[in-house]
């Protein structure tokens, strides 16, 4: 029986959105380590005797990057080795978009933001597609944003869309600067991956996130 070019098309869309079963490639580095980090806050609490520190209303910028959150706790103020907690609507800029959650956990490597990890009632990412008037938009559990390697690691009831196609799966990974997703990278999660091809124009970027079924 001959295949229909509809057919055609949405099978070509869930190739193009599924990005094939390879992990995905290095993306290009949102920072660089010779470029000044910049910390603005509300106020600050050092302590000097256990070496922690307290920032309210803080943001912290570096080139692209940029992370904001209610308030933060590190280590030190050493950005060659430090980790710092984060809490309070956080979000953290990346090219084109952002990841938004209750809260964080930023390492510094360096003098670079190095890695971020999210979580949330659900943690969520988006970012402008290129060429397009579309979002691509994620939630999860937690959600881990790798710098060096540009991309992000969606966990634990990841959902994703790229403005029309959904896909669902307990990791998907999205690779920034190529905009490919992977899904159950290792074949091993269960209940593997789930797409939903949408004909015609797809959603708005004001439209909100469909609610996850009741379990």
């Amino acid at each position: 029986m001959a295949i229909s070019r509809p057919e055609i098309s949405r099978a070509l869309l869930a190739a193009l959105f599924l990005a094939g079963a390879a992990a995905p490639q290095r993306g290009p580095t949102a920072t660089n380590s010779e470029l000044p980090i910049n910390l603005e806050a509300a106020s600050s609490d050092f302590d000097y005797r256990n070496n922690t520190l307290l920032f309210r209303r803080v943001r912290i910028t570096q080139g692209t990057m940029q992370v904001e959150a209610d308030e933060a706790r590190a280590n030190g103020l050493d950005f060659e080795n430090s980790e710092w907690n984060l809490s309070g609507s956080v979000q953290i800029h990346v090219p084109d978009g952002r990841l938004n959650s209750g809260e964080a956990e930023v390492t510094f490597r360096n003098n670079e933001i190095s890695r971020a990890v999210i979580r949330g009632q659900p943690a969520s990412f988006e970012q402008r597609l290129k060429d397009e008037q579309k979002l691509a938009r994620g939630r999860a559990s937690s959600i881990e944003y790798d710098v060096r390697a540009g991309t992000v690691r969606l966990s634990g009831n990841a959902w994703l869309t790229d403005g029309q196609n959904e896909i669902r799966g307990d990791t998907l990974i999205y690779d920034i600067g190529r905009q490919r997703i992977v899904g159950n990278p290792t074949g091993r999660d269960p209940g593997g991956v789930h797409i939903t091809i949408k004909p015609g124009s797809g959603p708005t970027s004001t439209e909100e996130a469909p609610k996850d079924p009741a379990p």
